[in-house]
């Protein structure tokens, strides 16, 4: 039971949240954060810009999505209290188009954990996610989940707007916590809510959602320009920085440093691992899943296991596990073998010898009955083949004095290049997005010819 100066605190926070809601109102039937004439000018815009390929190419997805929910059939019962703040479903099966993803096996999701779900490719992490983030599993409402799918679609707006136009949530916050208020005065739910609220704060606000976009890599300058002039990975991480101001109960992240440079990935990891609620995270960074991950999922043999840990924790217990699992798998086999043996060599011999065969065989069908230790399957491995080249003499490629723009008012990217290339060169190339790795790659490998000065190839 709650204390008093904590029910104090539960009904002042209430009543600053009621205090918010009445002025803002208007807005938030709205569902934005600007003035009306602002709103208004921004629908008018909206409704009288033309269709583009971009956006037809989005509603495209939205209809592969929608396709890709109806071919999925999913089926679970919530066996945690309908108020808790961790989600546990039993019985959970996943199919695709009639193909058995996930049988009866069980979900468990809980409240300050962060998962990494892992499992070969094709497997059906993505599926999982998308099927939570539909709430196509029994998920109680009070729990909201926001599933990072895609980028930004292109727009007028600034990366800042729409970062901050996610403002909108407080009205469904309020409304849920005075739901609540009404159903269990002191559920630990309704004090989540009441802080979340409070971190929400307007004058707050602005300052968090900048420190988001530019700990992502975003300038000043660059968080105030359209969202139509970034690329698809840019607008990514305006998707990204929204999930991350809005900090949902439920975060759901499917290869989320696909499109970040190394610094955007550190400061990622560090800010994902001071996240309290619930997240659940698919990578193939074992660095990053080291660093972030308190709990790892294996998705195999169409359930779900549980492991306490990192990935490195992962991989030494489920080592261990395997190893104990091969010694039992063997050892019953060896039973099982050696009571055979006996029962076909002394069944049908004297009555004491018979006796102690009829013994053993009813024993080894208790075994069976019982259930025998399955052999170890190990993952399936891919093993590349890259064919000898011959030997070529040094230099293989020399690059000397090569500059390079794309245009001629445009900034230079390379200035005076020189370096060489030979054939035991092993080079990573890194460097913050737009700094031009996938240029200097097309210009190696003749895709973009140097059009302002000309260098040696």
């Amino acid at each position: 039971m709650p204390s008093d100066l904590a029910k104090k605190k539960a009904a002042k926070k209430k009543e600053a949240a009621k205090a918010r809601q009445r002025p803002r109102k208007g807005h938030e039937e709205n569902g934005d954060a600007v003035t009306e004439p602002q709103a208004a000018e921004e629908k008018n815009e909206a409704n009288g810009r033309e269709t583009t390929e971009v956006d037809l190419l989005t509603k495209e997805l939205e209809d592969f999505e929608m396709k890709k929910a109806a071919a999925r059939a999913v089926t679970g019962v919530l066996a945690s209290h309908p108020n808790s703040t961790d989600v546990h479903i039993i019985n959970l099966s996943l199919t695709f188009h009639g193909q058995e993803l996930l049988s009866d096996t069980k979900l468990e999701l809980n409240s300050g954990r962060r998962y990494g779900l892992i499992g070969l490719n094709g497997i059906g992490k993505s599926m999982l996610l998308s099927a939570i983030g539909k709430r196509e599993v029994p998920i109680p409402e009070h729990i909201d989940i926001y599933h990072l799918t895609r980028e930004m679609p292109p727009s007028d707006k600034t990366p800042l707007q729409c970062v901050m136009e996610v403002d909108t949530e407080r009205a469904m916050l309020e409304r849920e916590a005075e739901r609540l208020a009404h159903e269990d005065a002191e559920c630990e739910k309704l004090m989540e809510l009441y802080e979340r609220l409070e971190e929400l704060d307007a004058d707050k606000a602005e300052m968090r959602a900048s420190r988001i976009l530019h700990g992502l890599g975003f300038t000043p300058a660059m968080q105030r320009k359209k969202l139509k002039d970034f690329s698809g990975g840019w607008r990514m991480r305006v998707a990204l920085a929204r999930a991350l101001f809005i900090r949902p109960f439920m975060l759901l992240l499917d290869e989320p440093t696909n499109h970040l440079d190394l610094d955007a990935c550190v400061w990622l990891e560090e800010e994902l691992k001071t996240f309290k609620r619930i997240l659940v995270l698919v990578s193939h960074s074992q660095d990053f899943l080291n660093g972030v991950c308190t709990n790892i999922i294996h998705m195999h043999n169409k359930k779900l296991k549980y492991y306490t840990g990192n990935y490195d924790q992962y991989v030494k217990t489920r080592l261990e596990l395997e190893e104990n699992q091969m010694k039992r798998f063997h050892w019953e086999q060896d039973q099982i073998a050696h009571m055979k043996n006996y029962i076909a060599r002394f069944g049908h011999g004297s009555a004491k010898l018979a006796r102690q065969a009829q013994s053993k065989e009813k024993t080894l069908q208790k075994m069976m009955a019982s259930g025998l230790t399955e052999r170890v399957v190990s993952d399936k491995t891919l093993s590349f083949y890259f064919p000898p080249c011959g030997k070529i003499p040094p230099p293989v490629i020399m690059v000397q004095n090569v500059s390079f723009k794309y245009t001629k008012d445009g900034p230079c990217i390379y200035n005076n290049l020189e370096f060489g290339i030979d054939l035991d060169t092993r080079v990573a190339l890194v460097g913050p997005n737009g700094a031009g790795k996938s240029t200097l790659l097309k210009l190696l490998t003749g895709e973009v010819w140097c059009q302002v000065e000309l260098g040696c190839f």
